[in-house]
């Protein structure tokens, strides 16, 4: 199990559905605002959470997509603090911001991950189903607060920890299929 490897397995994959939707939509998520965007998130976190308590989806989709739509959406977002609600992107731009944040996420996770040594490996998706819902409520309460904190960590790092956590899942249903 080569975490880094795992990692660039599942980016192609959520870079693959980025892309394609970027040429369905363009970059139509640009004229959300980061609020909005957490919003959609929380509403994909609930959703995996109601599947995952209800045992079933009357949706003809399982909580793989959502985890999938977590890491886009939070990536999504962490452009948008960056750079601002706004016109569209070209695609070439489009995609170099996708590939630039969702690096710089990878990279925490490489130290973080060195750190508590694979502790993740041990958990369950549910764990991180919960772990997710609470950063985004503490995502909702920063922006209530105008961004400020007095001693936590913003809003960005919180969304590259929903972008790891969604990726630590997602490996971990793929482990769970095979």
């Amino acid at each position: 199990m080569d975490t880094t490897q795992e990692f660039a397995n599942i980016k192609a994959i959520c870079f693959d559905i980025y892309v394609n939707k970027l040429r369905d939509y363009g970059t139509s998520w640009r004229l959300m605002r980061p609020s909005s965007l957490t919003d959609q998130l929380l509403i994909k976190a609930r959703r995996i959470r109601s599947i995952e308590e209800k045992g079933e989806s009357r949706v003809d989709e399982g909580i793989r997509p959502e985890f999938i739509g977590l890491v886009n959406y939070s990536v999504m977002e962490r452009i948008q603090l960056a750079i601002g609600c706004g016109d569209d992107l070209d695609e070439t731009e489009a995609t170099r911001l996708y590939d630039e944040y969702f690096d710089s996420a990878t990279r925490l996770m490489l130290d973080k991950n060195h750190d508590y040594d694979e502790a993740w490996r041990d958990m369950r998706v549910s764990s991180f189903t919960d772990i997710i819902l609470t950063k985004l409520h503490r995502i909702k309460r920063i922006e209530d607060n105008d961004g400020k904190t007095c001693v936590s960590e913003g809003i960005d790092s919180n969304l590259m920890d929903i972008i790891n956590y969604s990726i630590f899942a997602l490996i971990k249903l793929d482990d769970s299929e095979d």
